[in-house]
């Protein structure tokens, strides 16, 4: 069993990582090689705004991630962890960069609405801007963090996998993504997870 101190310096770097990690996505969005494209079809359009899916999109988001690392046994493997989610965001910041897209301004237009919701999407939204949509990075790291719980946690069956699905949902809801950022930001976690596996052996 993990020391408790260990327990918490691991909560503790993990919020720090976090932050930081946002530091170089917010980065990508004044730094993109070309001007940002949007994509226009006809199935985003079947996802009409519905802001009560921000406390999926944020209010999970984040507590899920860092009590992952509940189910992790020492700092090794604790340090090969996060090193995955490095070499995620690298991934993530190449596509930020290089093929930038964007979601339309009307997206965010809430009109009259003036919800807890709402409050908390434009909260969100003041830090984290338009862009860097394609691939979703909200599903990549959900993607990746299941990995890491099936495998660290083999008690929670299949249930780690509700996180991604639940992200992915929520995503279009809260019209933060298009439908087509959502595969290619399970893909990019899949490519990770493969990475991990042989840089942790």
């Amino acid at each position: 069993m993990m020391p408790p101190k260990d327990l918490a310096i691991m909560l503790l770097m993990t919020i720090i990582l976090i932050v930081g990690v946002y530091q170089f996505y917010f980065w990508t969005q004044n730094h993109m090689i070309k001007p940002a494209r949007r994509f226009d079809m006809k199935i985003d359009r079947l996802f009409t705004l519905k802001p009560g899916w921000v406390w999926i999109y944020s209010g999970l988001y984040y507590p899920i991630i860092i009590l992952t690392v509940a189910t992790i046994d020492d700092m090794r493997q604790y340090n090969y962890t996060a090193m995955s989610f490095f070499f995620l965001l690298f991934m993530q910041m190449a596509f930020f960069r290089w093929f930038p897209v964007e979601t339309p301004p009307e997206w965010r237009d809430y009109g009259e609405l003036d919800t807890l919701s709402v409050r908390f999407m434009k909260l969100v939204q003041s830090f984290d801007d338009n862009t860097n949509c394609f691939p979703s990075m909200h599903v990549s790291v959900a993607t990746l963090t299941a990995f890491h719980l099936v495998a660290n946690a083999p008690y929670l069956g299949l249930w780690p996998w509700a996180f991604p699905v639940l992200i992915a949902i929520s995503a279009l809801w809260t019209k933060q993504h298009y439908f087509v950022d959502l595969l290619p930001g399970a893909g990019l976690a899949w490519v990770t997870w493969e990475l991990h596996q042989w840089f942790a052996l």
